[in-house]
């Protein structure tokens, strides 16, 4: 599995080296000890979810409170998606920033998401199935959104495609907004908690 680490600190993309045959192919497309080299910590699963999305669908930016908030590995099984993450930590040298990565049935990549960052995703077919490894289950209360049209944000959504979103993704904030409010993470506190994971005398990434 090669791994490469993403713009934003804290998220990585796997991309699984595939075997196939005149059977079909076979790959692994999730592996602890890959994630654990990079991030320092195993993904403790908690909960696993898929969404079925029809061309044009853009769900995000959604996020949690940290602590727990809830760490991400993302696959596309179905289909073709633009996956988005966003660094929404306040005091983070990217913050604002976002990396862009295509997912789909063909590479078959995971994104690992850490606690803390901004999740968006545009799908570009028609049942485009996403499914996701999660760190803590979901908890509404601590469930939080930023609008993934924020034209600061300036997400690369293809201009072709019209965005269908959910009522609640287009009552979310800006980002701006979310700030003001003082509902966006500290990446001094994120930082803090990625470090309560990994266990002692570990010095795997660290910042």
């Amino acid at each position: 599995m090669e791994v490469t680490e993403l713009p934003i600190a804290d998220t990585w993309l796997f991309t699984p080296r595939k075997h196939s045959d005149p059977r079909g192919t076979f790959l692994e497309w999730f592996r602890t000890d890959a994630l654990e080299s990079v991030a320092g910590h195993r993904l403790e699963l908690a909960q696993a979810n898929a969404s079925v999305s029809r061309a044009g669908t853009l769900r995000g930016v959604h996020y949690a409170q940290v602590p727990p908030s809830q760490a991400k590995y993302v696959t596309c099984v179905s289909g073709r998606v633009l996956d988005c993450v966003v660094d929404i930590r306040l005091g983070s040298p990217t913050f604002g920033a976002h990396a862009a990565v295509i997912l789909d049935d063909v590479d078959r990549r995971g994104l690992y998401i850490a606690e803390g960052l901004g999740h968006a995703f545009m799908a570009l077919t028609d049942n485009a199935v996403i499914t996701y490894l999660c760190s803590a289950p979901y908890t509404p209360a601590r469930e939080y959104g930023i609008n993934p049209l924020d034209p600061d944000l300036d997400l690369p959504w293809p201009p072709d495609i019209t965005p269908l979103l959910s009522e609640k993704d287009v009552a979310a904030p800006s980002l701006s907004q979310a700030a003001a409010a003082g509902i966006l993470p500290d990446y001094a506190d994120c930082r803090a908690f990625y470090e309560s994971l990994r266990p002692l005398g570990s010095g795997v990434g660290r910042a």
